[in-house]
């Protein structure tokens, strides 16, 4: 017969704030806020597409949210 031991072992809800390893309110990101080594395209897309999942409360878009994002910043595909 096993014996329990002095370790909590019950299910830990990890959307449960009392045992969030960051505080409430902080943002996970999907990539790190250092824009410093891109080029200055790359930077403007970057924070548009951080602004939009900030806006939208989502850590990772989807492909249609980075298309919508394009489209904000101005992009359109060009017919040949």
């Amino acid at each position: 017969m096993s014996h329990a031991t002095s370790q909590d072992t019950r299910f830990r809800d990890r959307r449960d704030v009392t045992y969030a390893s960051t505080p409430p309110g902080v943002e996970r990101r999907q990539f790190n806020n250092s824009h410093d080594e891109l080029s200055p395209q790359a930077r403007e897309l970057a924070i548009a597409i951080d602004e939009y999942k900030l806006r939208h409360r989502r850590r990772f878009i989807t492909y249609e949210e980075m298309l919508k994002v394009f489209e904000e910043l101005g992009y359109s595909k060009q017919d040949c």
